[in-house]
């Protein structure tokens, strides 16, 4: 994900402005897709729920404000979205909870799965998931909140 994918502050992402009418659905259409992938990875080892839940957000913020409040204001995705609006931050319990899903994953497909090319382009995936994941600091600076109290 990029780093321009939400605002650092909370101001900007408040006040934006859905996308015009005519493309408005194609951001919508992201932001639930993204949710219920973000939703079901919570259940199947080697998806990422990070990511997917931070991507439904910023599509949300373009195209409805209803969901984006409710994602916000949810007591686990409000939390995600809250720290990476602060820091680019993913908590460590996510990361590790994370790396644990997909080495049990990559085990299962190691001792089921007979086409090595899929294992490869899975770990690859994963690899690759994992490295951006760890690339995230672990929690919110603590100059953010030392800023944000000497206002």
């Amino acid at each position: 994900m990029s780093g321009n994918l939400m605002s650092s502050g909370s101001g900007g992402d408040r006040s934006a402005k859905p996308a015009p009418a005519g493309i408005r659905w194609l951001w919508l259409a992201l932001a639930y897709a993204s949710l219920g992938i973000g939703i079901l990875a919570i259940f199947i080892p080697g998806i990422p729920t990070t990511e997917f839940i931070l991507l439904s957000a910023w599509a949300a913020r373009k195209a409805s404000p209803r969901l984006r409040r409710w994602l916000e204001s949810h007591s686990v995705f409000g939390t995600m979205i809250h720290h990476w609006r602060h820091g680019r931050v993913v908590a460590r319990r996510a990361k590790l909870s994370a790396s644990i899903m997909m080495s049990v994953c990559l085990a299962i497909m190691l001792l089921t799965v007979k086409q090595r090319w899929i294992i490869f382009i899975a770990a690859t995936g994963m690899a690759a998931g994992a490295i951006w994941m760890w690339s995230r600091p672990g929690r919110v600076a603590e100059r953010n909140a030392d800023e944000d109290g000497a206002g």
